[in-house]
């Protein structure tokens, strides 16, 4: 059932969200000259996907972690699209291809071995990540990999479609600030 919803509410994001999109892609486009931001990510059964974003970094920041990226490389457009969670929009077409749901863990870069590790004993890879769940709503991010995971795991126990509306309801209102980059 998740799925089914995943894809209605990605084609519906990608539809009605497609003018939003574009003035993003030409806003950023004006801001670092490359809109979006594509990185290999560890997906579901640790299978790599390219995940897609708005940039919201200069285009010659490291690719790290959000919590060991440096603050002074987001841009000023940048900021604006963390703090309304618009940066997020282009993985609805990670969702619709099957890559990612709505709700789920965050996936990780395949250097984030403690990470990996933690998940991986946990079985979190079993199921798809996500553009938002628990550690998101919770604010725990990827700095804590063991409790992260823990999150991770009790999320997917307790996944129904209740609990799936109750984290994108909280996403979208607001609450939680996703992975913090050091100030």
């Amino acid at each position: 059932m998740i799925r089914i919803l995943d894809i209605i509410f990605s084609i519906a994001g990608l539809v009605f969200g497609l003018p939003v999109m574009v003035v993003l892609f030409v806003v950023g486009l004006c801001d670092t000259g490359s809109p979006l931001f594509v990185q290999e990510r560890v997906g579901r059964n640790r299978k790599p996907f390219r995940l897609i974003k708005f940039r919201t970094m200069k285009r010659s920041a490291a690719s790290v972690a959000t919590h060991l990226a440096n603050a002074s490389e987001i841009t000023r457009f940048g900021r604006f699209l963390r703090k309304t969670k618009l940066d997020e929009l282009p993985q609805l077409w990670n969702v619709l291809k099957g890559e990612m749901s709505l709700v789920g863990p965050r996936p990780c870069l395949f250097n984030q071995e403690e990470l990996i590790k933690a998940r991986e004993k946990r079985g979190v890879f079993s199921v798809r990540p996500g553009i938002t769940g628990l550690g998101q709503v919770t604010d725990i991010d990827m700095s804590t990999p063991e409790l992260l995971a823990e999150t991770d795991r009790k999320m997917i126990e307790h996944m129904s479609v209740r609990t799936y509306f109750q984290y994108i309801l909280q996403t979208v209102t607001g609450k939680g600030s996703g992975d913090r980059i050091r100030e």
